[in-house]
């Protein structure tokens, strides 16, 4: 087509020089030389420009046709960037889904191996002690046995449990009075029996305090065993024993009975002070819960003050009746806490349904750094995850100032441990309103000052402590 159009011009140009010409020799009497010397200058002119124009519209057709080939070469290289960023970002989750799935998979590997050591040892055990059965089985001296007492040494045991002296028994290292041994242990059901029907189970309190302002919020009771020497025993000694005697639901209502007077008598002082009461999983399904139940449906006023706290052992353990006194609880308007958690593996949401607004987690679990804890979530993002759905964490068992500064990186905010205040008991004449209000005054809201100031509250009718 460029061709034709070529040769077309081209005809044109001979043929305007061949008039022009002609014109130039018929018109003004020219020659034939110098006419055909004129067409000539006339198409050496003509080629000329023709041949101009076509270089400076070659010249236009490069410029635009480079235009749009940097045109291009821009938008390729911001496509390539693009992908590139894409690819890294496609490569930081496959390494960050890599690392989860390690980390996942390694507390998990390492509980196998835990459990496969424990399994061969019992087995290695349980085959020693059946052969060592059947060997004295076949003496005829089976009462002579590890683990075996005889008719005539459970008929002498003593009737009643005679408690060491605590300055007698060790102490660990972190200053807590070791366990009681097993001849200590003798006899403990009918002595918990006598305490309960005294009245003998005291209440120490432990305050809960704010992070990082330390301001008081919360305490815990404490049940406490008090011996006819005058010795106090932790719960920890007596609950074992106290589960098998099934004797739990009538500490429970001891308990839950004073801490509700406690409850009344600081909101009389117009103190916003909650308070946490342990319950067993048993106390849920005991015959007499119904009459703890009216209590409480007496009590509804301070149900917001008061908060019934389970383990998270006995929370996973609960069947359809615990469910049941946790929903006539949670009817009532009373509120839940879990605490001695063994691991984050925590569900939320179904805490929140049931009526839990409270985690308690010790601090040395939340900084266990080398992934050994079984969780669903960074130790890190705990808090987060329980705050979306309305519940609070509390970090307990801070006894030192480090600890506090690590948790502030963990979104905590609330604390309890030795570091603010030991379990204190109740002393009498610290819960006066004077008191209170001088305190409040002078801005002592120190939570050991605190701990120290509260009066004992014995309930008419349920003994004394």
């Amino acid at each position: 087509m460029v061709r034709i159009s070529a040769f077309l011009i081209a005809g044109c140009m001979v043929l305007i020089a061949g008039l022009l010409g002609a014109v130039v020799y018929g018109r003004f009497g020219f020659t034939g030389a110098e006419s055909a010397l004129a067409g000539l200058g006339a198409l050496t002119a003509f080629v000329v420009y023709f041949a101009v124009a076509a270089r400076r519209h070659d010249r236009l057709e490069t410029s635009n046709q480079l235009a749009k080939l940097a045109r291009g070469a821009g938008d390729l290289a911001s496509q390539l960037a693009e992908f590139g960023r894409r690819l890294n970002a496609m490569e930081a989750k496959v390494e960050s889904a890599v690392d989860r799935a390690v980390t996942t998979s390694q507390p998990l590997t390492e509980e196998i191996e835990r459990l496969s050591g424990a399994v061969k040892a019992l087995s290695t055990f349980v085959a020693s002690h059946e052969a060592a059965l059947a060997e004295q089985a076949s003496r005829g001296d089976v009462e002579h046995l590890p683990g075996v007492v005889g008719a005539e040494h459970r008929a002498n045991a003593p009737a009643r449990l005679q408690f060491t002296s605590l300055a007698s028994r060790p102490v660990s290292a972190n200053g807590r009075t070791a366990p009681f041994a097993r001849s200590d242990r003798e006899g403990i059901a009918e002595a918990l029996q006598k305490a309960v029907a005294v009245g003998e189970i005291e209440l120490h309190l432990q305050p809960v305090v704010t992070l990082p302002q330390r301001k008081l919020r919360y305490y815990e009771a404490l049940a406490r065993l008090k011996t006819e020497a005058g010795e106090v025993v932790a719960a920890g000694e007596f609950l074992s024993e106290a589960e098998a005697a099934a004797l739990m639901p009538k500490i429970d209502y001891l308990a839950a009975g004073r801490s509700v007077q406690i409850v009344r008598r600081l909101l009389l002082q117009k103190r916003e002070i909650g308070l946490f009461c342990n319950l067993a999983t048993a106390t849920l399904a005991d015959p007499g819960f119904a009459k703890f139940l009216e209590l409480m449906d007496a009590n509804r006023a301070i149900a917001a003050a008061l908060v019934f706290e389970f383990s998270q052992s006995a929370v996973r353990a609960m069947g359809a009746i615990e469910h049941g006194g946790l929903a006539a609880l949670a009817e009532r308007g009373f509120r839940f806490s879990m605490d001695n958690l063994t691991d984050l593996r925590v569900n939320a949401r179904e805490l929140n349904e049931r009526g839990f607004r409270f985690v308690k987690v010790p601090a040395p679990l939340l900084f266990n750094r080398a992934g050994a804890v079984a969780a669903n979530i960074r130790p890190a993002d705990f808090s987060e995850l329980l705050g979306r759905f309305g519940i609070d964490l509390i970090a307990d068992r801070i006894e030192h100032e480090n600890t506090v500064i690590d948790l502030l990186d963990y979104d905590v905010r609330f604390g309890q441990g030795v570091l603010f205040s030991p379990p204190r008991p109740l002393r009498s004449g610290a819960l006066q309103g004077a008191d209170v209000k001088a305190d409040e005054q002078n801005g002592q809201n120190d939570a050991e000052a605190a701990s120290a100031r509260i009066a004992p509250l014995v309930p008419a009718g349920i003994g004394r402590s």
